[in-house]
C-alpha cells in the first residue's frame, strides 16, 4: 500500500513563504514525476508544478518565479518551495506521484495566504 504524507501548510501573512514537503511510503518504486496541486474554493484543481523524472520542471504561469519544485528521489521525497505568496495563492495543495504508470495523491495540506 502505498501512502503520501504531505506537511508544511498554514497561515501566512502576504508575501511570506511557506515549504511543503510529501513523502511516499510503501511499494513504490521508480518514481516518474512527482508535482503538486492546487484546488481553491469552488474552484477545479489546477497544476501548480511538476518535476520529471530527467529533472525538467514545469510551472503554472500564476507561480513562476516564486514557488520552486524539487526532489529527493532517495527519501521519495518531493517539496514546494513557496515565496510571495499572494492572497490568490489560498488552497488546499496536493502531491502527486507517478509510478509505473499508477498515480497517487496525497490527503492535501491547506494553505491560507492573509492581505
Amino acid at each position: 500500500q502505498v501512502q503520501l504524507v504531505e506537511s508544511g501548510g498554514g497561515l501566512v501573512q502576504a508575501g511570506g513563504s511557506l515549504r511543503l514537503s510529501c513523502a511516499a511510503s510503501g511499494s513504490i518504486f521508480s518514481i516518474n514525476t512527482m508535482g503538486w496541486y492546487r484546488q481553491a474554493p469552488g474552484k477545479q484543481r489546477e497544476l501548480v508544478a511538476l518535476s520529471t523524472s530527467s529533472s525538467s520542471t514545469s510551472y503554472a504561469d500564476s507561480v513562476k518565479g516564486r514557488f520552486t519544485i524539487s526532489r529527493d528521489n532517495a527519501k521519495k521525497t518531493v517539496y514546494l518551495q513557496m515565496n510571495s505568496l499572494k492572497p490568490e495563492d489560498t488552497a488546499v495543495y496536493y502531491c502527486n506521484i507517478i509510478s509505473n504508470l499508477r498515480v497517487y495523491w496525497g490527503q492535501g495540506t491547506q494553505v491560507t495566504v492573509s492581505s
